[in-house]
């Protein structure tokens, strides 16, 4: 009887210990299934933000570099047509000077021979001027655009409009949509 007596008193203090058990959870630092989601689920999307700012990041780092590039190359062809047209600019001056020294021209003997020849070595400086996207601005009979052409003087002109160009005295270039050089011109009244 002792026996049942102990035995009953020990199952007693285990129901006590169960129903406590039932009643708190045991501390033993173990967390329960919907607390450890919540913080997973907290710490995904902490990470999903993170990761769109970094890929935002990116994303606007790309943008700038690429407009980076194509400022560096706009310069650089900007540049370079300057650099050109200030190169070709320079011989213009000669191409003026041969043009003058054409126009009068020995028509025979040994003088119409050497002008041949300084025709030759025109037409070669104009071909390596024009690959190089020199232009004539053409202004002859044209009305006067004080972009293209510059007025050296107004004069009554019988049979022309007001404004319409008579003479071009010296010719007017462009490279490529630039003004290189306006044609100096004279212009009706």
């Amino acid at each position: 009887m002792e026996e049942d007596l102990e035995k009953q008193t020990v199952e007693s203090e285990n129901d006590k210990e169960r129903a406590a058990v039932q009643e708190a959870p045991p501390d033993t630092g173990e967390v329960t299934p919907t607390v450890e989601v919540d913080s997973l689920m907290k710490e995904l999307q902490e990470c999903q933000t993170r990761a769109a700012e970094y890929l935002d990041g990116w994303q606007r780092a790309q943008a700038e570099f690429a407009n980076y590039k194509k400022r560096i190359e706009r310069e650089q062809a900007q540049m370079y047509q300057t650099t050109t047209g200030n190169v070709i600019r320079r011989y213009l001056e000669i191409v003026d000077d041969l043009e003058r020294a054409l126009k009068n021209r020995p028509k025979e003997g040994d003088g119409a021979i050497w002008a041949d020849g300084l025709e030759l070595i025109y037409r070669k400086l104009v071909s390596i001027l024009e690959a190089e996207g020199l232009k004539v601005i053409e202004a002859q009979g044209q009305f006067f655009d004080p972009n293209l052409h510059e007025a050296v003087s107004h004069e009554e002109a019988p049979g022309r409009e007001s404004g319409q160009i008579i003479e071009v005295t010296k010719q007017g270039y462009l490279l490529g949509e630039r003004v290189l050089r306006p044609a100096l011109v004279r212009v009706a009244k």
